[in-house]
């Protein structure tokens, strides 16, 4: 059984004569800062689970004259899942068959590394319904602002 300590006396980690941490909120974030925090907390879950085995995934789509990225998904891949973070294309190459081309390379690719599941979020008025219509299945709706609108939580076996 597992001891809860009464808030206020967990144990500390700092030194015992060394100065108490401080806390700070900001919308500013330094990049390295959240590096840090990623790092440390992949290396938790690496020491937790053995597996170290988190990779980024994105699939492009680019302008064939300038190479510029026009759209696509960005993504990682961790223990088992597929993670969607972004996906995003332009209107005039919405309807083309490049979102079901983008979403079909990013999950066999993660077949590949070993996902047997994926999840993402969308919001109601992006893109749920191409998301269902790939076989994604909803398994939470969050409201959020504006009023009428959610976050739409979705996964999809790949196996």
């Amino acid at each position: 059984m597992q001891h809860t300590p009464t808030p206020g006396t967990e144990p500390s980690r700092r030194e015992p004569d060394g100065p108490e941490p401080g806390v700070q909120l900001t919308d500013a974030p330094a990049e390295e800062d959240l590096a840090r925090i990623s790092a440390a907390l992949d290396e938790f879950n690496v020491a937790e689970t053995g597996v170290d085995d988190r990779r980024p995934l994105a699939v492009l789509v680019r302008d064939p004259g300038t190479g510029e990225v026009l759209g696509g998904m960005s993504g990682h891949t961790s223990l088992g899942l597929l993670f969607v973070e972004s996906f995003h294309l332009p209107d005039e190459l919405r309807g083309s068959g490049f979102g079901t081309a983008v979403l079909r390379a990013a999950e066999e690719e993660a077949r590949r590394r070993g996902c047997r599941n994926a999840v993402l979020y969308t919001l109601s008025f992006q893109a749920p319904g191409f998301y269902e219509k790939h076989g994604w299945q909803v398994f939470g709706d969050v409201p959020c602002e504006p009023p009428g609108t959610s976050r739409v939580f979705m996964t999809k076996a790949l196996t």
